[in-house]
């Protein structure tokens, strides 16, 4: 894989680290600003909401541009915002830069998620994908819990200078990595209506819409966890990170392994994978008092979400090539649609803790109910359609 591959994966890694780190970061922030813990906790949904709605934006406002400018201004964004949030004693302030940080985020994936795929073969886009989305994976095994140690350490200050220090080398890649002019700069001359047409596709339109599901059911477990493992479990809250570095080395896993499989056999992970991912939710709404099985499984749960999740966003740039510049942005929708459903559902099921675990079962088989559905339709038109049908 091209090094500028791997830089535009650091600055996934950044942003990975900014869109979670708020979590343990909201005490000591809220103390020095002055400001009470809901009104600090705002921060978070800001964030989320900015990611929803700023990757289609950001890929339509700025389709006349290349790829390289694109970036690059993201990328500038970003880290402007985090020198400005380090800086604030205002949360009105701070509070602006979450949002300008989320779109920046939103554009710089969307456009990110089509720029790797154009820096290598055509067929090898599940494992140029694979290398970019493991910057979150990473993020959420040593980038989050390494911010809530430097913010115990030298303040949440600290963490917004490192977020945007992360940024240099990353800016550096896309500057004399990412050439001045793409194979999807060409094609994007598509009109944006002929783009549309092609994201309504069946196809494209249901590996978005099982994306979503996977995501939704993956974070909305992911969020409430903690409660889990100091409740049912029974073990101490110094568990708790452990717990979450299990998850995330297993999603690394996930991710590595479906990016090697997702160009030739994504049928194959999704069929064989779906089914396991469902299991694994409901044995640990089953199991989860059991510690032992509590952390086996979410390390296998972690593989499992995020190797399915890689494939399914795969399958949509796959499906959706004639659409450059919306296919990455209703890819990175979609992730965070679901990010943002999940932990809502999530918290009206709380009782009891493991509730959260069934849900994201029920929400594993309702995509599984989908894609049966969906491929059995598909056999009925190709049917109907057939010579002599």
């Amino acid at each position: 894989m091209p090094l500028p591959l791997h830089l535009l994966a650091l600055a996934v890694f950044a942003m990975g680290t900014s869109e979670f780190m708020l979590a343990g970061l909201l005490p000591d922030l809220a103390r020095d600003l002055g400001v009470g813990l809901g009104a600090a906790g705002a921060l978070t949904p800001a964030f989320a909401a900015g990611m929803v709605v700023g990757a289609p934006l950001a890929a339509v406002l700025g389709r006349r541009r290349s790829a390289r400018a694109r970036l690059l201004g993201f990328l500038l964004v970003f880290l402007a915002a985090h020198v400005v949030g380090a800086l604030t004693d205002s949360l009105p302030v701070l509070l602006a830069t979450r949002c300008a940080a989320a779109l920046s985020c939103a554009g710089f994936l969307a456009l990110a998620l089509t720029t790797a795929t154009a820096l290598v073969p055509p067929d090898r886009k599940g494992r140029a994908l694979s290398v970019l989305l493991a910057g979150t994976t990473v993020a959420t095994v040593a980038g989050v819990p390494g911010g809530a140690l430097l913010g115990a350490l030298a303040g949440w200050r600290a963490v917004f200078w490192a977020v945007a220090v992360l940024c240099l080398p990353a800016l550096a890649g896309v500057l004399y990595g990412v050439p001045a002019r793409t194979p999807a700069d060409v094609r994007e001359r598509t009109p944006l209506r002929a783009e549309f047409a092609v994201l309504r596709a069946p196809r494209a339109v249901a590996a978005l819409g099982l994306a979503a599901l996977v995501n939704a059911a993956t974070f909305g477990s992911l969020t409430y966890l903690a409660p889990v493992v100091t409740g049912p479990a029974g073990l101490a809250a110094s568990w708790v990170p452990a717990a979450l570095a299990l998850f995330g080395a297993g999603s690394f896993a996930g991710v590595t392994l479906a990016g090697r499989l997702a160009d030739r056999h994504p049928g194959r992970i999704l069929a064989v994978g779906g089914p396991l991912l469902l299991a694994g939710w409901t044995a640990l709404a089953v199991l989860a008092d059991r510690p032992a099985v509590l952390l086996g499984l979410l390390l296998v749960q972690g593989a499992l979400s995020f190797g399915i999740g890689a494939t399914l966003i795969s399958r949509v740039l796959y499906e959706a090539a004639g659409a450059p510049v919306l296919a990455g942005a209703c890819a990175t929708a979609a992730l965070n649609t679901g990010a943002v459903a999940g932990p809502s559902l999530a918290a009206l099921v709380l009782s009891p803790p493991t509730g959260p675990f069934l849900l994201s079962a029920g929400l594993v088989a309702a995509a599984l109910g989908t894609a049966l559905a969906l491929r059995a339709a598909a056999r009925t038109r190709a049917a109907a359609t057939a010579p002599g049908g």
